[in-house]
Protein backbone atom coordinates (compact mmCIF):
# COMPACT_ATOMS: atom_id res chain seq x y z
CA UNK A 1 0.00 0.00 0.00
CA UNK A 2 1.11 3.54 -0.75
CA UNK A 3 1.83 6.32 1.47
CA UNK A 4 -1.28 8.09 -0.48
CA UNK A 5 -3.38 4.86 -0.19
CA UNK A 6 -2.58 4.82 3.37
CA UNK A 7 -3.65 8.07 4.43
CA UNK A 8 -6.97 7.64 1.52
CA UNK A 9 -7.56 4.81 4.51
CA UNK A 10 -6.87 6.22 7.57
CA UNK A 11 -9.39 9.18 6.40
CA UNK A 12 -12.28 6.83 5.54
CA UNK A 13 -11.92 5.36 8.95
CA UNK A 14 -11.85 8.62 10.76
CA UNK A 15 -14.65 9.45 9.01
CA UNK A 16 -16.67 6.20 9.36
CA UNK A 17 -16.31 6.16 12.84
CA UNK A 18 -16.90 9.68 13.58
CA UNK A 19 -19.87 10.23 11.34
CA UNK A 20 -21.95 8.02 14.24
CA UNK A 21 -24.27 8.80 17.77
CA UNK A 22 -25.47 12.58 16.98
CA UNK A 23 -23.06 13.68 14.17
CA UNK A 24 -25.01 10.40 11.80
CA UNK A 25 -28.15 12.55 11.29
CA UNK A 26 -25.64 14.82 9.63
CA UNK A 27 -24.84 13.35 6.67
CA UNK A 28 -26.08 14.88 3.17
CA UNK A 29 -27.07 17.81 5.00
CA UNK A 30 -26.12 21.54 3.75
CA UNK A 31 -24.69 22.84 0.38
CA UNK A 32 -25.38 25.26 -1.84
CA UNK A 33 -29.38 25.92 -1.61
CA UNK A 34 -29.44 23.99 1.88
CA UNK A 35 -27.66 25.95 4.11
CA UNK A 36 -30.22 26.31 6.57
CA UNK A 37 -30.12 22.40 6.88
CA UNK A 38 -28.97 21.88 10.85
CA UNK A 39 -26.53 24.92 10.83
CA UNK A 40 -25.51 24.87 14.18
CA UNK A 41 -25.26 21.13 14.44
CA UNK A 42 -22.63 21.74 11.36
CA UNK A 43 -20.98 24.23 12.79
CA UNK A 44 -20.27 21.33 16.11
CA UNK A 45 -19.17 19.07 13.28
CA UNK A 46 -16.30 21.51 12.02
CA UNK A 47 -15.13 22.15 15.76
CA UNK A 48 -15.04 17.93 16.00
CA UNK A 49 -13.50 18.15 12.59
CA UNK A 50 -10.83 20.85 13.36
CA UNK A 51 -9.80 19.46 17.53
CA UNK A 52 -8.67 16.37 15.23
CA UNK A 53 -6.47 18.17 12.87
CA UNK A 54 -8.72 17.82 9.71
CA UNK A 55 -9.28 21.29 8.91
CA UNK A 56 -6.72 23.66 7.24
CA UNK A 57 -5.15 20.78 5.85
CA UNK A 58 -3.46 22.97 3.00
CA UNK A 59 -2.24 25.79 5.32
CA UNK A 60 1.45 25.55 6.61
CA UNK A 61 2.15 23.52 9.68
CA UNK A 62 3.46 26.80 11.26
CA UNK A 63 -0.09 28.39 10.87
CA UNK A 64 -1.71 25.77 12.23
CA UNK A 65 -2.70 23.31 9.40
CA UNK A 66 -0.91 20.24 7.86
CA UNK A 67 0.99 21.08 5.04
CA UNK A 68 -0.77 18.85 2.64
CA UNK A 69 0.25 18.16 -0.69
CA UNK A 70 -2.36 18.61 -3.07
CA UNK A 71 -3.02 15.15 -3.46
CA UNK A 72 -3.34 14.56 -0.12
CA UNK A 73 -5.96 17.25 0.04
CA UNK A 74 -7.64 16.24 -3.54
CA UNK A 75 -8.05 12.61 -1.22
CA UNK A 76 -9.66 14.11 1.90
CA UNK A 77 -12.27 16.05 -0.54
CA UNK A 78 -13.30 12.72 -1.85
CA UNK A 79 -13.47 10.41 0.88
CA UNK A 80 -15.32 13.35 2.33
CA UNK A 81 -17.96 13.74 -0.32
CA UNK A 82 -18.13 9.45 -0.60
CA UNK A 83 -18.82 9.70 3.46
CA UNK A 84 -21.85 12.19 2.76
CA UNK A 85 -20.09 14.21 5.35
CA UNK A 86 -22.23 17.59 5.81
CA UNK A 87 -20.99 20.49 3.93
CA UNK A 88 -18.60 22.46 5.58
CA UNK A 89 -19.93 26.17 7.19
CA UNK A 90 -16.85 27.45 7.21
CA UNK A 91 -15.66 27.55 3.38
CA UNK A 92 -14.86 31.20 3.14
CA UNK A 93 -12.54 31.46 6.16
CA UNK A 94 -10.79 28.26 5.96
CA UNK A 95 -10.22 28.37 1.76
CA UNK A 96 -10.50 31.67 0.38
CA UNK A 97 -9.25 34.39 3.80
CA UNK A 98 -6.78 31.91 5.46
CA UNK A 99 -4.83 31.11 2.27
CA UNK A 100 -4.78 35.12 1.06
CA UNK A 101 -3.66 36.51 5.04
CA UNK A 102 -1.07 33.66 4.95
CA UNK A 103 0.43 34.88 1.17
CA UNK A 104 -0.67 38.62 1.73
CA UNK A 105 -1.54 39.52 5.13
CA UNK A 106 0.62 41.05 8.23
CA UNK A 107 1.98 38.54 10.80
CA UNK A 108 -0.11 40.31 13.15
CA UNK A 109 -3.37 40.35 10.90
CA UNK A 110 -1.95 35.94 10.64
CA UNK A 111 -2.08 35.90 14.53
CA UNK A 112 -5.31 37.50 14.81
CA UNK A 113 -7.67 35.78 12.54
CA UNK A 114 -5.51 32.44 11.92
CA UNK A 115 -6.35 30.50 14.86
CA UNK A 116 -10.24 31.22 15.20
CA UNK A 117 -10.89 30.35 11.61
CA UNK A 118 -8.61 26.79 11.98
CA UNK A 119 -10.72 26.10 15.34
CA UNK A 120 -14.24 27.23 13.63
CA UNK A 121 -14.61 29.97 16.20
CA UNK A 122 -14.49 32.58 13.64
CA UNK A 123 -17.20 32.53 10.86
CA UNK A 124 -16.46 34.99 7.66
CA UNK A 125 -18.32 35.68 4.43
CA UNK A 126 -17.15 37.45 1.54
CA UNK A 127 -18.31 41.26 0.51
CA UNK A 128 -17.71 41.67 -3.50
CA UNK A 129 -21.09 41.67 -5.45
CA UNK A 130 -23.12 44.79 -5.21
CA UNK A 131 -26.10 46.09 -6.59
CA UNK A 132 -24.32 47.40 -9.90
CA UNK A 133 -21.60 45.16 -9.56
CA UNK A 134 -21.95 41.77 -9.63
CA UNK A 135 -19.38 39.76 -11.55
CA UNK A 136 -17.90 42.84 -12.44
CA UNK A 137 -15.73 43.87 -8.88
CA UNK A 138 -14.03 46.59 -10.76
CA UNK A 139 -17.29 48.38 -10.65
CA UNK A 140 -18.10 48.46 -6.94
CA UNK A 141 -18.88 51.80 -5.14
CA UNK A 142 -18.75 50.98 -1.51
CA UNK A 143 -16.60 53.18 -0.15
CA UNK A 144 -13.82 53.59 2.95
CA UNK A 145 -13.13 56.94 4.45
CA UNK A 146 -10.33 57.00 7.06
CA UNK A 147 -11.24 58.82 10.20
CA UNK A 148 -8.06 58.82 12.66
CA UNK A 149 -7.18 55.39 13.35
CA UNK A 150 -10.70 53.55 11.40
CA UNK A 151 -11.98 53.40 8.00
CA UNK A 152 -15.51 54.50 7.90
CA UNK A 153 -17.28 52.26 5.20
CA UNK A 154 -20.80 53.24 3.19
CA UNK A 155 -22.31 51.25 0.89
CA UNK A 156 -24.14 47.45 0.29
CA UNK A 157 -23.73 44.35 -0.75
CA UNK A 158 -25.71 41.68 -2.49
CA UNK A 159 -25.57 38.42 -2.79
CA UNK A 160 -23.37 37.78 0.63
CA UNK A 161 -23.63 34.00 1.17
CA UNK A 162 -24.09 33.17 5.40
CA UNK A 163 -23.53 37.10 6.01
CA UNK A 164 -26.71 36.31 8.67
CA UNK A 165 -23.86 33.98 10.29
CA UNK A 166 -20.64 35.39 9.93
CA UNK A 167 -18.82 37.22 12.62
CA UNK A 168 -16.78 39.10 9.87
CA UNK A 169 -16.21 40.19 6.22
CA UNK A 170 -13.58 40.42 3.75
CA UNK A 171 -15.06 42.84 1.34
CA UNK A 172 -13.55 45.52 -1.41
CA UNK A 173 -14.08 48.60 -1.25
CA UNK A 174 -12.94 51.95 -2.64
CA UNK A 175 -10.78 54.10 -0.62
CA UNK A 176 -9.77 56.49 -3.08
CA UNK A 177 -12.38 59.52 -4.27
CA UNK A 178 -12.99 59.41 -7.59
CA UNK A 179 -10.81 56.22 -8.56
CA UNK A 180 -12.19 54.18 -11.58
CA UNK A 181 -12.52 50.84 -12.39
CA UNK A 182 -9.38 48.18 -10.89
CA UNK A 183 -7.67 51.80 -9.20
CA UNK A 184 -8.37 52.75 -5.49
CA UNK A 185 -9.63 49.91 -4.45
CA UNK A 186 -8.84 48.15 -0.91
CA UNK A 187 -8.92 44.95 0.88
CA UNK A 188 -10.86 45.70 4.18
CA UNK A 189 -11.68 43.25 7.20
CA UNK A 190 -14.73 44.43 8.92
CA UNK A 191 -16.43 43.07 11.94
CA UNK A 192 -20.28 41.87 11.40
CA UNK A 193 -21.75 42.81 14.91
CA UNK A 194 -21.87 46.17 14.92
CA UNK A 195 -23.98 49.11 14.69
CA UNK A 196 -23.36 50.59 11.12
CA UNK A 197 -23.88 46.48 9.77
CA UNK A 198 -27.21 45.44 8.46
CA UNK A 199 -28.19 42.06 7.01
CA UNK A 200 -30.99 41.48 4.81
CA UNK A 201 -31.69 37.49 3.94
CA UNK A 202 -33.02 37.35 0.23
CA UNK A 203 -35.17 34.09 0.05
CA UNK A 204 -34.81 31.92 -2.84
CA UNK A 205 -37.24 30.22 -5.19
CA UNK A 206 -35.95 26.77 -3.16
CA UNK A 207 -37.35 28.27 0.08
CA UNK A 208 -34.19 29.03 1.32
CA UNK A 209 -32.23 32.56 2.37
CA UNK A 210 -28.39 31.63 2.36
CA UNK A 211 -27.78 34.65 0.11
CA UNK A 212 -28.14 38.69 2.04
CA UNK A 213 -28.24 41.84 1.25
CA UNK A 214 -25.50 43.77 3.48
CA UNK A 215 -25.95 47.74 4.17
CA UNK A 216 -22.96 49.08 5.75
CA UNK A 217 -24.15 52.46 7.07
CA UNK A 218 -21.21 54.22 8.76
CA UNK A 219 -19.73 50.96 9.64
CA UNK A 220 -16.07 50.86 11.14
CA UNK A 221 -12.72 48.60 11.00
CA UNK A 222 -9.71 49.20 11.99
CA UNK A 223 -6.98 51.36 9.85
CA UNK A 224 -4.20 48.17 10.37
CA UNK A 225 -7.32 45.84 8.70
CA UNK A 226 -6.41 46.34 5.32
CA UNK A 227 -4.95 43.29 3.55
CA UNK A 228 -2.16 44.12 1.33
CA UNK A 229 -1.50 48.04 0.33
CA UNK A 230 -4.30 50.95 0.35
CA UNK A 231 -5.49 50.74 -3.31
CA UNK A 232 -4.25 47.78 -4.10
CA UNK A 233 -7.28 45.76 -2.94
CA UNK A 234 -7.70 44.35 -6.76
CA UNK A 235 -5.13 42.27 -6.82
CA UNK A 236 -5.57 41.24 -3.37
CA UNK A 237 -9.37 40.02 -4.54
CA UNK A 238 -8.05 38.18 -7.59
CA UNK A 239 -6.00 36.23 -5.25
CA UNK A 240 -8.69 35.35 -3.02
CA UNK A 241 -10.50 33.72 -6.69
CA UNK A 242 -7.55 32.30 -7.11
CA UNK A 243 -7.56 30.30 -3.96
CA UNK A 244 -11.59 29.35 -4.53
CA UNK A 245 -11.62 27.20 -7.41
CA UNK A 246 -8.90 24.63 -5.95
CA UNK A 247 -9.48 20.94 -4.80
CA UNK A 248 -12.34 21.13 -3.01
CA UNK A 249 -14.11 20.97 -6.63
CA UNK A 250 -13.04 17.44 -7.04
CA UNK A 251 -14.56 16.46 -4.02
CA UNK A 252 -17.96 18.31 -5.29
CA UNK A 253 -17.86 15.86 -7.92
CA UNK A 254 -18.19 13.02 -6.17
CA UNK A 255 -21.27 14.57 -4.80
CA UNK A 256 -22.19 14.99 -8.33
CA UNK A 257 -22.03 11.04 -9.18
CA UNK A 258 -24.05 10.51 -6.66
CA UNK A 259 -26.88 12.74 -7.94
CA UNK A 260 -26.35 11.12 -11.44
CA UNK A 261 -26.12 7.72 -10.37
CA UNK A 262 -29.45 8.05 -9.06
CA UNK A 263 -30.95 10.10 -11.83
CA UNK A 264 -29.95 7.21 -13.78
CA UNK A 265 -31.42 4.58 -10.83
CA UNK A 266 -34.82 6.65 -11.10
CA UNK A 267 -35.06 6.47 -14.82
CA UNK A 268 -34.36 2.59 -14.51
CA UNK A 269 -37.56 2.40 -11.89
CA UNK A 270 -39.50 4.40 -14.03
CA UNK A 271 -39.21 2.69 -17.63
CA UNK A 272 -37.79 5.77 -19.27
CA UNK A 273 -34.41 4.57 -19.35
CA UNK A 274 -35.62 2.60 -22.35
CA UNK A 275 -36.01 5.95 -24.01
CA UNK A 276 -33.00 5.99 -26.55
CA UNK A 277 -33.23 10.15 -26.29
CA UNK A 278 -32.89 9.80 -22.07
CA UNK A 279 -30.50 7.09 -22.11
CA UNK A 280 -27.95 8.53 -24.75
CA UNK A 281 -28.67 12.03 -22.65
CA UNK A 282 -27.38 10.43 -19.57
CA UNK A 283 -24.59 8.46 -21.01
CA UNK A 284 -23.82 12.26 -22.38
CA UNK A 285 -23.13 13.51 -18.52
CA UNK A 286 -21.45 10.52 -17.75
CA UNK A 287 -18.62 11.55 -19.86
CA UNK A 288 -19.04 14.73 -19.03
CA UNK A 289 -18.33 13.76 -15.45
CA UNK A 290 -15.74 12.12 -16.71
CA UNK A 291 -14.30 15.03 -18.51
CA UNK A 292 -14.44 17.25 -15.83
CA UNK A 293 -12.92 15.44 -12.89
CA UNK A 294 -9.73 14.22 -15.32
CA UNK A 295 -9.29 18.26 -16.69
CA UNK A 296 -9.57 19.68 -13.01
CA UNK A 297 -7.23 16.90 -11.79
CA UNK A 298 -4.60 18.28 -14.82
CA UNK A 299 -5.48 22.33 -14.25
CA UNK A 300 -4.92 22.59 -10.32
CA UNK A 301 -3.58 25.47 -9.35
CA UNK A 302 -3.61 27.14 -12.79
CA UNK A 303 -5.66 30.23 -12.85
CA UNK A 304 -6.87 29.82 -16.78
CA UNK A 305 -7.85 26.30 -15.91
CA UNK A 306 -9.87 27.26 -12.92
CA UNK A 307 -11.85 29.53 -15.07
CA UNK A 308 -12.73 26.68 -17.83
CA UNK A 309 -13.17 24.31 -14.56
CA UNK A 310 -15.79 26.66 -13.46
CA UNK A 311 -17.54 26.94 -16.84
CA UNK A 312 -17.37 23.51 -17.16
CA UNK A 313 -18.90 22.15 -13.71
CA UNK A 314 -21.58 25.22 -14.17
CA UNK A 315 -23.11 24.06 -17.43
CA UNK A 316 -22.97 20.28 -16.59
CA UNK A 317 -24.60 20.83 -13.82
CA UNK A 318 -26.94 23.11 -14.82
CA UNK A 319 -27.92 20.37 -17.32
CA UNK A 320 -28.05 17.81 -15.03
CA UNK A 321 -31.17 19.91 -13.31
CA UNK A 322 -32.99 20.09 -16.87
CA UNK A 323 -32.26 16.56 -17.53
CA UNK A 324 -33.74 15.58 -13.98
CA UNK A 325 -36.97 17.11 -15.16
CA UNK A 326 -37.08 15.31 -18.36
CA UNK A 327 -36.86 12.61 -16.59
CA UNK A 328 -39.65 12.82 -13.95
CA UNK A 329 -41.95 14.27 -17.23
CA UNK A 330 -45.16 15.71 -15.95
CA UNK A 331 -44.42 14.64 -12.63
CA UNK A 332 -41.67 17.26 -11.97
CA UNK A 333 -44.44 20.42 -12.64
CA UNK A 334 -46.32 19.92 -9.85
CA UNK A 335 -44.84 19.99 -6.19
CA UNK A 336 -46.00 16.94 -3.32
CA UNK A 337 -48.17 18.05 -0.66
CA UNK A 338 -45.13 17.73 1.67
CA UNK A 339 -43.23 20.68 -0.48
CA UNK A 340 -40.57 20.69 -3.31
CA UNK A 341 -38.73 17.54 -4.35
CA UNK A 342 -34.66 16.96 -4.42
CA UNK A 343 -34.99 16.96 -8.04
CA UNK A 344 -36.93 20.30 -8.33
CA UNK A 345 -35.57 22.10 -5.71
CA UNK A 346 -31.72 20.53 -7.76
CA UNK A 347 -33.04 22.10 -11.13
CA UNK A 348 -34.24 25.48 -9.53
CA UNK A 349 -30.78 26.43 -7.49
CA UNK A 350 -28.78 25.07 -10.48
CA UNK A 351 -29.88 27.61 -12.66
CA UNK A 352 -28.17 30.01 -10.29
CA UNK A 353 -24.63 27.80 -10.76
CA UNK A 354 -23.46 29.95 -14.12
CA UNK A 355 -24.11 32.93 -12.07
CA UNK A 356 -22.44 32.66 -8.46
CA UNK A 357 -18.84 32.28 -8.06
CA UNK A 358 -18.02 34.88 -11.54
CA UNK A 359 -20.59 33.73 -14.06
CA UNK A 360 -19.81 32.11 -17.48
CA UNK A 361 -19.51 35.55 -19.17
CA UNK A 362 -16.76 36.94 -16.92
CA UNK A 363 -14.82 33.26 -17.44
CA UNK A 364 -15.18 33.67 -21.03
CA UNK A 365 -13.45 37.04 -21.06
CA UNK A 366 -11.13 35.54 -18.51
CA UNK A 367 -10.16 32.99 -20.69
CA UNK A 368 -10.08 35.23 -24.04
CA UNK A 369 -7.93 38.18 -22.38
CA UNK A 370 -5.56 36.50 -20.04
CA UNK A 371 -5.04 33.14 -22.32
CA UNK A 372 -5.93 33.19 -25.85
CA UNK A 373 -4.44 37.04 -25.67
CA UNK A 374 -7.63 38.51 -27.26
CA UNK A 375 -8.33 42.39 -27.31
CA UNK A 376 -10.08 43.53 -23.78
CA UNK A 377 -13.84 44.12 -23.88
CA UNK A 378 -15.32 46.79 -24.92
CA UNK A 379 -16.60 48.89 -22.11
CA UNK A 380 -18.98 52.56 -21.59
Amino acid sequence: MTALEEFRATVREWLADNLSGDFAALRGLGGPGREHEAFDERVEWDRHLAAAGWTCLGWPAEYGGRGAPVEQRVVFHEEYARAEAPARVSHFGEELLGPTLIALGTDEQRTRFLPPIRRVEELWCQGYSEPGAGSDLASVSTSAVLDGDEWVITGQKVWTSLAQVAQWCFAVVRTEVGSKRHAGLSYLLVPMDQPGVSVRPIEQLTGGSEFNEVFFDGARTPRDLVVGEVGGGWQVAMATLGFERGVATLGQQVGFRRELDTLVSLARDTGVLDDPVIREKLTRARIGLDVMRWHALRTIGDAAGASVTKLVWANWHRGLGELAMEVLGAAGMTTPDEGMSEWQRLYLFSRADTIYGGSNEIQRNIIAERVLGLPREARA
